[in-house]
């Protein structure tokens, strides 16, 4: 039912859940339907209009300089308090306007709340042997929110640099640069990609690379650096495993140096990464480590890389070889 008083807000009723701490995700469908997550789980809370819809979305985009409308039907944006919002309207959004805004906790979530004690402490023995660490999961799978929670292990002594489409990350950490892209203005000028980033970091003396998402081109530059002596860096990359997660980011890197042989990439990807950590989202909507894999170093099958497994989401099955400290 729709909720006519509340609608005369500037944010059209949204507000009531954008200001519950227990709601980690608001999502409107076709500018009618209203779902919010809380401890992991969705659930409709009610209705509004899509003219309504459309206002709010104008409200809260109007300090951040974005637009939207048919010439431009999506738009990606990070709100002063950090949440990150994404809304699409017609003719892509074939219902009517969507949005979806992810809200993020001020304080990290701590490594105890992924993985059981045992497995923590060799996630926090990873970071502070140095290794370079990619956190690989599906979408909402808590990829983010780990990759925060490990940062946080960096020694208050080590510059950190991050580097990500949307700000999302809150590190707790006394030496911190924070790196975000933009998108191009309405004549196709200023975009400013991440890899673009990569390589300005580069040039500021980090000791640690964070990258929110690999997801283009960035990742050729992003393996190059960590093959150059920027140990101890993390990055998160959509896959379904481990081992997903290097393949894609060998498919990755051949997207943008089609001319490499495949085994090069492989044997590229070996050298740069020591460590995937797997994380997935159960079914009780628990966020929750499930693997944490150690790559053998210099070496890949023909049919694909060799991992050593660490530890399951229950057990550390093994001790770490690999390390940069």
């Amino acid at each position: 039912m729709i909720d006519l008083v509340a609608e005369q807000s500037a944010l059209g009723g949204l507000e009531r859940w954008l200001r519950d701490p227990a709601v980690t995700e608001v999502l409107v469908n076709g500018g009618s339907d209203v779902w919010v997550e809380r401890a992991g789980r969705l659930e409709r809370v009610g209705s509004m209009r899509p003219a309504t819809l459309l206002a709010a979305i104008e409200h809260i985009l109007a300090p951040v300089g974005r637009r939207l409308d048919r010439a431009h039907p999506t738009v990606d944006a990070r709100l002063p308090d950090g949440s990150r919002l994404c809304a699409a309207v017609e003719p892509i959004a074939v219902d009517g306007p969507c949005l979806a805004i992810r809200r993020f906790s001020v304080r990290p979530h701590p490594l105890d709340g992924f993985a059981p004690p045992e497995v923590a402490r060799l996630l926090q023995h990873v970071v502070e042997a140095r290794c370079n660490v990619m956190v690989s999961g599906a979408t909402s799978s808590g990829k983010t929110t780990l990759l925060n929670a490990l940062a946080h292990l960096v020694p208050a002594h080590e510059r950190i640099i991050t580097l990500e489409d949307v700000a999302e990350l809150r590190l707790p950490h006394p030496h911190v640069v924070r790196f975000e892209t933009r998108e191009a203005t309405p004549d196709g000028v200023g975009e400013v990609a991440l890899d673009h980033l990569l390589r300005t970091a580069l040039r500021m003396r980090p000791d640690r690379l964070v990258v929110g998402e690999i997801r283009g081109h960035e990742a050729v530059h992003l393996l190059q650096a960590l093959n150059t002596g920027h140990d101890g860096s993390l990055a998160t990359v959509h896959a379904n495993s481990a081992l997903d997660a290097l393949d894609r980011l060998s498919t990755l890197v051949l997207h943008e140096a089609g001319n490499w042989p495949l085994d090069a990439v492989r044997q590229h990807v070996t050298r740069a990464v020591d460590v995937v950590v797997h994380v997935a989202r159960h079914a009780d909507g628990a966020r929750r480590v499930v693997e944490v894999a150690e790559v053998v170093a210099g070496t890949y099958e023909h049919a694909g890389f060799v991992v050593r497994t660490l530890a399951t989401g229950t057990q550390v099955c093994s001790g770490l070889q690999r390390g940069r400290a």
